[in-house]
């Protein structure tokens, strides 16, 4: 395997398990690290780099599994025994569908326009916005008033098909998924903590699905020589959200979100003067 390439995938794989559970979106950071690492080569061709980058998410899924091993076992457990195990699983179905089927139908044109710097840059600074004014509506009546629903076990099937729909809008590039679940299932009553955890066992399908996907579009593409470089980016990704995941759940406790609304907005302008000047060439 090429060293540096290998370093780059480490890389990769490093800030997706950063930013995968984060509200700063991980496939935006991941457009704009690939483009300043050059990341694309002749051996490594543009197609290969988008279905690598799809892939190592399953590193950062895989971290949640392991931290929430105990509840997923019991969840897959009593979901022929348990009304509690069976409602969550009918309610990560019913919020997983709607951008399951938007992204089917609209991926290519949503990679063929959105996918670049200054669309991603928008989305960043108009994701830290809403952010910022959920927040302030959840501070401003109260957490206790606001949150109507304490814990994921509270849940409705409506409940879980409105956060399904903020999660479509994670389909444009820069938006966040973890962004659009948690600020979307908040603004729809959920506390922080349950829509927190609500958007981790989402990612579980979503990111799954996505990859067994990629996957299987790229089937042709795909050489066995590619396995070791995606193992490693994978791998990073693992150990990156595993910490990652920890460190959220201990600063929720404590700390609203704002924090990453104003990393967001100041990122995207950052992004966008560095475009206007030419500082910075942002490939698509």
């Amino acid at each position: 395997m090429d060293t540096i390439l290998v370093i780059k995938a480490i890389i990769m794989g490093i800030v997706e398990g950063l930013t995968e559970f984060l509200p700063i979106s991980s496939t935006g950071h991941l457009i704009l690290a690939g483009s300043l690492l050059d990341f694309t080569s002749p051996a490594f061709p543009k197609e290969k780099a988008d279905v690598f980058e799809i892939v190592i998410q399953a590193g950062a899924i895989l971290a949640v599994c392991w931290e929430y091993r105990a509840r997923i076992a019991a969840v897959l457990g009593g979901l022929f025994s348990e009304r509690k195990s069976q409602r969550l699983a009918i309610n990560l179905i019913v919020a997983f569908l709607p951008a399951a089927i938007l992204g089917v139908l609209f991926s290519k044109a949503i990679k063929a326009h959105l996918f670049s710097a200054v669309p991603v840059a928008t989305a960043f600074i108009v994701g830290g916005l809403i952010i910022l004014w959920v927040e302030r509506r959840h501070h401003k009546g109260g957490a206790r008033d606001f949150a109507r629903i304490e814990t994921v076990d509270d849940m409705s099937v409506v409940d879980a098909f409105k956060v399904g729909c903020a999660q479509m809008f994670a389909l444009i590039p820069g938006t966040s998924r973890s962004g659009a679940t948690i600020i979307g299932g908040m603004l729809f009553g959920l506390s922080r903590k349950a829509a927190t955890e609500f958007s981790f066992f989402l990612a579980i399908p979503t990111l799954f699905g996505a990859t067994v996907y990629s996957l299987y579009k790229a089937r042709a593409l795909l050489e066995s020589s590619d396995v070791p470089l995606f193992t490693v980016g994978t791998l990073a990704a693992f150990f990156s959200a595993f910490l990652c995941v920890r460190w959220l759940l201990r600063y929720i406790s404590n700390h609203d979100f704002t924090l990453f609304a104003w990393y967001r907005i100041a990122f995207g302008i950052v992004i966008l003067l560095t475009a206007y000047y030419g500082l910075v060439v942002w490939a698509d």
